[in-house]
Parts: structure tokens; sequence; C-alpha cells
């Protein structure tokens, strides 16, 4: 059998994979097919590919994906978004530009209970977008903050890419979050300064402060401000497993929304609750199951001994090497779903970090601040065109309204990159604390 290198295939095949993708061939096809055409052309045989694809469908970590995916669509189809919003607006509103600082807050809070899936951005921007502009915001300046802030909440609890990367990286989970707080904060603090420097300098309306408000709203959204708290404390205490706490989760939303509030009527609305949901999850393991083939074709390769060869051959400091990373994981997201990025990437990048001494934890955080940019870039951008479709704009207009916050939000992610204490210095506290 010819290799890759040797075939004359292999050019002319490549391009029309990627000419199909271009043309609108789902990602995943392109990925999956690319994964058969390098086995074939290698000889090299594929059983090793259900196998993997078994132990990933076997996996403790896996009911949980489905599970917090489904919290997040009963949250936010029982009207949480609402109650949020008045509570964030109560809070501060009365701040200069205190409206894109509760737009932030609102959709950060639901980023990543909906999987950082884009349906934060179909499901709430249409709420947001409008209050903002009514409120003397620049259209402009508010399409960019609503289409930013659909992932702005990546690294935060229940995140499903932390839970993923989690898995293939080897690392745990709740250390992962830990880290992840401080760098999630920094990321939401700088999209908001941003968007209520530009709103207090266009003259936005600002809503008076009023204590009786507040405590109402407060009042209001006492459950959904409780959730965070009580699943976070079942997975610290030890009262509950990952999987456990995501059906308390679930639970904890169904009782809310059909029972405490009744916005959810369970004969009426559960059945397309559900079946949306499964559609989500459904695509996330095709993703996944296809990537699984890619990644095994590179190790049985040994691309990721190869590639830290000739990084250290080349590559002389950590500082370097982390620059590099960079510019590769922003090139990354902008061609890759963050899905399959994390089952092809990691596996190659996590050995290489290894050698130079970056801290396993510090690696995902780094990562996942990327790919957080990779919603935002062109060509494979998912921020940008559901922001298009939701909205009814062109795709230049969205890459327009949302450059300025992703030059910031670039900032942000070096000083994560070079500052490891913004990462670590939770994490070094929750070791010491011994928790379990």
């Amino acid at each position: 059998m010819p290799s890759p290198a040797d075939s004359g295939l292999l050019i002319p095949a490549s391009l029309v994979i990627v000419a199909a993708t271009a043309l609108g061939l789902p990602v995943f096809t392109a990925i999956g097919g690319t994964a058969l055409l390098l086995f074939w052309l290698d000889g090299t045989p594929i059983n090793a590919v259900p196998g993997e694809t078994y132990r990933l469908t076997t996996s403790p970590m896996l009911p949980a994906i489905p599970l917090f995916a489904l919290a997040g669509y009963l949250l936010s189809e029982g009207g949480a978004s609402t109650r949020l919003t008045r509570l964030f607006a109560a809070l501060f509103g009365w701040m200069p530009g205190g409206l894109a600082i509760v737009t932030t807050a609102v959709l950060a809070f639901f980023t990543p209970l909906t999987g950082a899936s884009g349906v934060t951005i179909v499901s709430m921007g249409g709420l947001l977008l409008p209050v903002l502009v009514q409120a003397r915001h620049a259209e402009r300046t508010s399409l960019g903050l609503v289409t930013v802030s659909g992932s702005i909440g990546l690294l935060f609890f229940p995140s499903l890419p932390v839970f993923l990367y989690a898995f293939y990286a080897n690392v745990e989970y709740e250390r992962l979050f830990v880290g992840g707080f401080l760098p999630g904060i920094l990321l939401v603090v700088v999209v908001a300064a941003w968007a209520a420097v530009h709103g207090w300098r266009g003259g936005a309306r600002r809503t008076p402060f009023r204590g009786r408000e507040a405590a109402a709203a407060i009042w209001q959204g006492k459950w959904e401000l409780a959730l965070p708290v009580f699943v976070l404390g079942a997975l610290v205490g030890g009262w509950a497993t990952l999987v456990e706490a995501a059906a308390l989760t679930v639970a904890y939303a169904l009782v809310v929304e059909c029972v405490v509030h009744r916005t959810l009527h369970v004969s009426r609305d559960l059945p397309r609750i559900l079946i949306e949901c499964a559609t989500l999850v459904g695509g996330f393991m095709i993703i996944l199951s296809v990537a699984l083939g890619f990644t095994n074709y590179l190790i049985l390769v040994e691309a990721p001994t190869t590639i830290l060869s000739w990084v250290q051959t080349h590559v002389d400091s950590p500082t370097v090497f982390l620059l590099a990373l960079n510019v590769l994981l922003i090139v990354v997201g902008a061609l890759m779903d963050i899905y399959s990025a994390i089952v092809i990437i990691v596996p190659l990048i996590a050995p290489i970090a290894a050698a130079y001494g970056i801290d396993p934890v510090h690696l995902g955080i780094i990562f996942l601040a990327n790919m957080e940019l990779g919603y935002l870039m062109p060509p494979m951008g998912e921020n940008l065109f559901l922001s298009s479709y939701r909205f009814g704009k062109s795709l230049p207009e969205v890459y327009r309204s949302t450059l300025p916050y992703t030059a910031i939000l670039l900032v942000a992610v070096l000083l994560i990159t070079y500052v490891p204490s913004l990462t670590l210095w939770l994490v070094r506290l929750y070791d010491a604390a011994g928790v379990q």
C-alpha cells in the first residue's frame, strides 16, 4: 500500500474534501472522510476506531453531557433568562452602561448550561438585543456584544467542553473548573467593560436603583441563583458523582419550571424540549465519533512523537512555545468546532506542553480560552453564522461588530497564557484544602 506522502491520490482527494466543505459539506463528514482516506492510503487497519468509540460511549462521564444539556434547555425554555435579566438589571442597571453589563452576565450564566452550542444566541439574543438598542446602545456595539457573549461563559461550570477536555487530557474536571474561574471572570469583565464604556459615552439610558425592585427580582430569581450552589455543593461535598449531579440538575430544573413557576407543561412542552436536546447531543456524538477516527490515525502513525521531536528541535523556550500554541489554536478555532478540536488536537499538544513543564490545568484553560476566540473567527466561527441568521444581518456586518471584542479577548487570552497564577492560584488553594 502506498503511504499518504507517496500517493498521488492524497492531494486531489484532500482538495475535493476542502472544496466540498467550503460548499456546505458538514464538518463531521469532512473529518470522517479525511480519516477514512488516510487509513486507506496508509493501509492501516481501522479496527482501533470502533474500540475507541466504544470506550467513549461507556465512559462514566458521558451521561452527564446530555443531562446538563437538557437542564440548560429546560431553564432556557422555562423563562429563566427573563427572570435573570430582571435580576441583573435591578442590581446593575443603574451603572453607566449597566445594561451591557446585564447582557454579558446573563449570557455568561447561560452559556455553560447550553453546552456553549450557540443556543444562547438563538434563544436569548432576540430578547436582549432589542432591549439594548431601545436603551440607546449603538446597534453595532450591541450586536457584537450579544454575538461575543454567546460563548463567554465557556470556562464556567457545567460547561460541556470542560468535561470533554478533562476526559481526553486525563485531568480532573474539578481542577479545571477551579482553574478556569478567574480567567473566566477576566473574559467576562473585559467584554462587559468595553461595552459599558461605549454605552456610557453614547448616552445609553440607565435604570435608577430601587431597593424594592431589587429585592423582588432577587426573590423571583432565587431558584436560578441557588442552582450552581446546589450542584457544586453536591459535587464538592462528595454527596453525588458527576452523573448524579447532572441528574439532580435536571430534576431541579423540572421542579422549578414545571411546579414552582409553572412556565412549562410536561405533556405540551417536554417532548419538544427533549427532541431539541437529543438533536444537539446526537450531533455532538457524531462529531466525537468521526474525530476519534482522525485522532486514532494520528496516534497510529506516531504523529505526537514526531511533532514533539520537531518542536523540541526548533523551539527553545516555553515562552515561544506558548506563543506558537496560541497562534495554532486560533487557527484551529477558525477552522474546526470546539468538540472536534478537543478530540483531535489535545492528544497532540498535551505531551509537548508537558515536556516544556506547563501545568496540565493551565494548558487546558489556555486551550479553552482560545477556543472561545474560535467561535468568533471566520470562516467557521459558529457565533458569527448564528448571529447573522438570528438577527438578519450580513456576515461582514457581524464581523465588523465583533472585531473590537475579539481584539480585547485576544489580549485577555495572552494574559491568561503568560500569567499562570491567574489559573493556578485557586487550584493550589483547592489542592491545599484537600477537597475531594
